[in-house]
């Protein structure tokens, strides 16, 4: 029997495909014979690889928006009493969590342009819940555009050092970093232990910073630009 050959069999194929092999490794060509298909067949749903790239972020995003689940009645956000902070820090676990779940997932994250409008529904409500806590939309856009960002580039470091998870790419021993800093450099060389040892107490340092941040310099305090 012939598997029916559409977008969502070939982005599954795909994302399936980049756990083994990285986002390097990954080509058109590789798919279309994980999936034994010429590869032509695979251009009538995707004209390059970048628009492939495109779909299987968007359908990262929306296994992080499942994740979320800010809100126990609906899937589109925050509930409006929710305090900010809180959800602010679930919703960049999750995005985090559903990363961490495809090797090389940030790096694929980054950089695309979202099919569709999945992401507009939550990210409508995001906003307005910000503002109905005494943010104003511009500060509230940067808000979370500020902890995305972070979230975003922590995992690409992160995968960067283990590529594989579970498996630290040797290039990052710190006993051989320690080592080769010596006495040299005893700050760099402390540094590593606290930003390289512990990716999970790493982030949650990072987003608490990122999040006091938020809330000294952008929480109910109106841009001067900002029209009446």
């Amino acid at each position: 029997m012939v598997t029916r050959l559409d977008r969502l069999t070939v982005v599954e194929a795909a994302l399936k495909l980049l756990n083994e092999t990285g986002l390097e490794g990954l080509s058109l060509r590789r798919i279309a014979t994980e999936l034994d298909v010429k590869a032509p067949a695979l251009y009538w749903h995707f004209t390059s690889k970048q628009a492939l790239l495109d779909e299987m972020a968007t359908q990262i995003l929306r296994g992080m928006m499942r994740a979320v689940e800010l809100d126990d009645d609906s899937e589109d956000g925050p509930r409006p009493e929710a305090d900010w902070r809180e959800w602010v820090a679930q919703a960049m676990r999750a995005l985090r969590s559903t990363l961490l779940g495809y090797r090389d997932g940030a790096k694929v994250f980054s950089g695309t342009t979202f099919t569709g409008t999945d992401y507009a529904a939550p990210l409508q409500s995001a906003l307005e819940t910000l503002v109905g806590q005494g943010f104003t939309l511009r500060s509230a856009a940067r808000a979370w555009a500020t902890a995305y960002s972070y979230t975003i580039g922590f995992v690409i470091e992160e995968q960067a050092v283990y590529p594989i998870p579970g498996e630290r790419d040797p290039r990052y021993d710190l006993v051989e970093r320690a080592a080769r800093l010596g006495e040299r450099y005893p700050a760099a060389a402390e540094m590593g232990e606290e930003v390289l040892a512990d990716y999970e107490e790493g982030f949650e340092a990072g987003l608490s910073i990122v999040i006091a941040g938020i809330d000294a310099k952008l929480a109910a305090a109106p841009s001067p630009a900002e029209p009446a």
